[in-house]
């Protein structure tokens, strides 16, 4: 059975840093996309980042373009998320989620497949 699960949230002080990982495990299946996702208290959940399965092909939300960087270890079967230069806004529950069997990146919350249980960033003013 497939597991996604996030770990690496915490409380960060505005303009620091923090990386989050994102362990899969039973995904017997290639090529997958993972995604994180994001969700702040009384919002919608919204894309922040996808990566496809070599890891050459990444895309990002424009309000995190240049200050999020989504990456991944194959061997490890784990995605990361190093986020910078966090801003208040940044506070919410990030998931990360798998669209199966696909090459193309997706901003679409539908399109994926499995989801993990989400993880806390809270960046403080």
């Amino acid at each position: 059975q497939v597991q996604l699960v996030e770990s690496g949230g915490g409380l960060v002080q505005a303009g620091g840093s923090l990386r989050v990982s994102c362990a899969h495990s039973g995904l017997t299946f290639i090529p997958y996309i993972t995604g994180w996702f994001r969700q702040a208290p009384g919002k919608e959940r919204d894309f922040v980042a996808a990566i496809s399965w070599s890891g050459g092909s990444t895309d990002y939300a424009d309000s995190v373009k240049g200050r999020f960087t989504i990456s991944r270890d194959n061997a490890k079967n784990t995605v990361y998320l190093q986020i910078s230069s966090l801003k208040p806004e940044d506070t919410a529950l990030y998931y990360c989620a798998v669209d199966k069997f696909a090459v193309v990146t997706s901003r679409t919350r539908g399109d994926y497949d499995y989801w993990g249980q989400g993880i806390q960033v809270t960046v403080s003013s």
